[in-house]
């Protein structure tokens, strides 16, 4: 597997020769300060790929071209913007750039309740705690339905957390919640946040998914014809969140979208974390039989703190918590042999080591949440070491 590393751009507090420096051997980034649904220009392209050879490496995976909420919505202007998505595509093609990874989450991206809750070793990390999320949807938010949407003995603890909180922590919860997408300047009030929930009032899981369903089969053609690979990433976490519905959140889901766009340029990106918080999700053999269609991989890991969905959870070690990474990896490293085999051209799978825990210098630094250097750095070594045993021949994968 090809090890990158995600950037920011220049605003990032972690530089691309950072990345180098900590063995990565590509970048993963994305245009953020161009507004979602505007076209990203050859010269903004051409313009990013510099900044990335600066720090000595290519710009190898998109994450992410946004997908328009008026997309997800059946705005009018969805036609509009999935013609800005193509021509983004064909720019990108351009310049040598052929793997884009996006999401279809609504409103929000990933969600978590704390952005530095302390482990036991004393670094930061982040954690979605499922009280504290109650707490918010119904005494904050005070979102209408809500009750309905968590088990009746959760209530009376969700209720306590909330008077346990000042108005400083609530606001803190509240903006740790409705932070918008990762690096994006973006974030929603909670006012902000009702009034986009409010637009998703008639889109139920059914819905939504015949609108990706549709913005995938208006986009892979041009993908397809320009030789590159799209691949969403899953639900984060992967269950309903606010009342919103979420539809990339298990096997069955990606089974669903692969299939009613049959195409190699339609595929999946592997996070392990993201899909690890449920346990009913056997990431091992999704590896395995999604292996084909598996075009960017995220490898991390979550500890969970319950057994059904949803429940609490935290980002633990790249080789600790529940999913068995070495045995993803294991998969990995089959299945791009098996495209070696094959002849494919995109035989070598792109993955990079997703967040890792804030520790030693990374609280001098100012990192985004989930996106420190040395934590990262410990967890690409990490995995490094696994892929390297892996591929010796005294333990060759085969």
């Amino acid at each position: 597997m090809k090890q990158t590393w995600r950037w920011f751009g220049p605003s990032d507090s972690v530089s691309a020769s950072d990345a180098m420096q900590a063995g990565a051997q590509g970048i993963v980034t994305a245009l953020h300060h161009v507004p979602t649904a505007e076209v990203w220009t050859v010269e903004a392209i051409e313009k990013r790929q510099q900044e990335c050879r600066a720090g000595g490496l290519e710009w190898e995976v998109v994450e992410s071209i946004p997908v328009s909420e008026a997309i997800k919505t059946g705005a009018p202007e969805a036609a509009a913007h999935m013609a800005a998505w193509k021509k983004s595509l064909e720019n990108l093609a351009r310049c040598g750039i052929h793997t884009v990874c996006y999401n279809f989450m609504p409103v929000l991206d990933w969600t978590r309740t704390d952005l530095a809750w302390t482990t036991s070793t004393g670094t930061s990390a982040m954690r979605f705690d499922l009280v504290d999320f109650a707490a918010f949807d119904l005494f904050i938010l005070a979102r209408k339905g809500a009750a309905a949407d968590y088990p009746e003995a959760l209530h009376p603890a969700a209720e306590r957390r909330f008077h346990e909180f000042d108005d400083a922590a609530r606001q803190r919860l509240a903006a740790n919640i409705s932070a918008g997408l990762p690096g994006s300047a973006e974030s929603y009030t909670v006012a902000d946040l009702r009034a986009r929930l409010e637009r998703y009032a008639e889109v139920d899981a059914d819905t939504l998914r015949s609108r990706l369903i549709d913005f995938l089969a208006e986009v892979v053609p041009t993908a397809e014809r320009l030789g590159m690979r799209l691949c969403c990433h899953p639900d984060d976490p992967p269950w309903p969140l606010l009342g919103l519905p979420r539809v990339m959140s298990s096997e069955d889901d990606y089974r669903v979208v692969l299939d009613a766009v049959d195409s190699p340029a339609n595929g999946v990106t592997l996070c392990t974390g993201s899909l690890g918080a449920r346990k009913d999700n056997d990431l091992v053999g999704m590896a395995r039989r999604l292996g084909p269609r598996i075009h960017f991989a995220h490898l991390r890991n979550v500890r969970r703190q319950g057994d059904t969905a949803p429940c609490s959870f935290y980002e633990d070690g790249h080789l600790e918590g529940d999913t068995d990474i070495v045995a993803v990896a294991a998969a990995l490293i089959t299945e791009e042999k098996r495209r070696k085999a094959e002849g494919r051209a995109d035989c070598v799978i792109p993955m990079r080591p997703d967040h890792g825990h804030e520790m030693l210098d990374d609280r001098a630094r100012g990192t985004r949440p989930g996106y420190p250097l040395i934590g990262r750095l410990k967890g690409l070594a990490e995995l490094r070491g696994v892929m390297r045993t892996l591929a010796h021949p005294t333990f060759g994968v085969q």
